[in-house]
C-alpha cells in the first residue's frame, strides 16, 4: 500500500467523466489515515480549487466520503465519487470488479471499477425529486437576454437545484458563465437542458450547471445533475438508459441507467492528472465525523 510511503497523505487529481485530458470534471482525493477537523477539509479543498475535493476514511469494510467545493461542504457529488472509486483502484486498496460502499451524507452509496475498461467504473447516486412549476419570469428573463428564449418547462429539486428546459434549437452551449446576474435561488444551482435530436448525436440530451452561491460558477460536468433529470429524459423517451452530455467548456459526458437499488447508475471514465501527497497533514486525532444513517438518505 503506498499510503505508508513517504511523508504526508496520498493525494490525487482525476478528471471525472472524460477519456481526454483536461477536460472533464476535476476533483482531488485525499486519503485520510484518521478524521480531521472541518476547519482543516475545508481549507484544504480552498487551497486545491476544484470544484470538489473528496476526502476518504476506511472504516471497517467500507469508506466514509465527504465533499467540499472550495467554499462550502455539499451532501452529494456525482463527479467526486468517481474520482474516489478510481482513486482506491489506483491505490491499490480496491480491486477493480469488486463493488466498493461509501457512507455519505447522502447514504450509502455503491459503485466499482470495471475490470475490462481500465480508468472506467460506475456509481449509484440518489436521483432527487424534480418538481414542476411555472418557469419564473426573472428566470425567463435571463435566459432570454442570454439565449434568445424562454424555458419550455421549470422544476425545483429536494437536491436544491433548479432545472429548465430549452427548446432543442436554443444555443445552450454558447451561454457564457453568469457571474453576478444569475437571478436569485437559481445561484445554488441551476441545471439547463435540451433534447439533442439528430440521428448522429451521440447522447440524448445535454446540459450544462452554474452553482456560484456554492464557489462553482459553472460545474463542467455534474454527475448529481444527470442522475437528477434522466429519470424525466428515460420516461420522456421510454428507455432505462440514456445517455447525458454537459457541453461546458470542459466536456464530458456519462451514461444513466436506472438501477436496481432505485438509485441511477451512472457509468463514465476518468484521467489521472496528477498523484503525489499532501504535504500538510491535519492536526493530531481526536476529531470525530458525524455518524451518517446506513440504509437511508440523510439529507443535507
Amino acid at each position: 500500500m503506498r499510503q505508508n510511503g513517504g511523508k504526508g497523505l496520498p493525494a490525487v487529481l482525476i478528471e471525472a467523466f472524460t477519456t481526454a485530458p483536461l477536460a472533464g470534471n476535476g476533483a482531488a482525493v485525499v486519503l485520510l489515515e484518521h478524521p480531521a477537523a472541518d476547519a482543516w477539509l475545508q481549507g484544504v479543498a480552498g487551497s486545491l480549487r476544484q470544484s470538489e475535493t473528496a476526502f476518504l476514511l476506511r472504516l471497517g469494510p467500507d469508506w466514509q466520503l465527504r465533499w467540499f467545493t472550495p467554499t462550502c461542504e455539499v451532501p452529494l457529488c456525482g463527479h467526486a465519487t468517481l474520482a474516489a472509486l478510481l482513486a482506491l483502484v489506483h491505490w491499490n486498496l480496491v480491486p477493480a470488479g469488486r463493488s466498493v460502499r461509501f457512507l455519505t451524507r447522502s447514504g450509502p452509496l455503491a459503485g466499482a471499477v470495471r475490470e475490462d475498461a481500465a480508468w472506467t467504473g460506475w456509481i449509484e447516486i440518489p436521483a432527487g425529486r424534480m418538481l414542476p412549476h411555472p418557469p419564473e419570469a426573472s428566470l425567463d428573463a435571463w435566459l432570454q437576454a442570454r439565449v434568445g428564449s424562454g424555458a419550455e418547462a421549470a422544476w425545483s429539486s429536494d437536491l436544491g437545484y433548479e432545472v429548465a428546459l430549452l427548446p432543442a434549437s436554443a444555443p445552450l452551449c454558447r451561454i457564457g458563465r453568469p457571474g453576478g446576474d444569475l437571478p436569485g435561488r437559481m445561484r445554488r444551482g441551476l441545471v439547463l437542458m435540451q433534447p439533442l435530436e439528430r440521428p448522429d448525436d451521440p447522447a440524448d440530451y445535454r446540459l450544462r450547471f452554474f452553482a456560484p452561491d456554492l464557489g462553482i460558477e459553472e460545474d463542467p460536468v455534474t454527475g448529481s445533475a444527470h442522475a437528477l433529470v434522466a429519470p424525466w429524459w428515460m420516461e420522456r423517451l421510454g428507455r432505462r438508459r440514456v445517455v447525458g452530455w454537459q457541453c461546458s467548456d470542459r466536456p464530458g459526458g456519462m451514461v444513466c441507467e436506472a438501477a436496481d437499488s432505485g438509485m441511477i447508475r451512472l457509468t463514465g471514465s476518468g484521467v489521472l492528472l496528477w498523484d503525489g501527497r499532501l504535504r500538510e497533514p491535519p492536526p493530531g486525532e481526536g476529531h470525530s465525523w458525524p455518524h451518517w444513517p446506513e440504509g437511508s438518505p440523510a439529507g443535507d
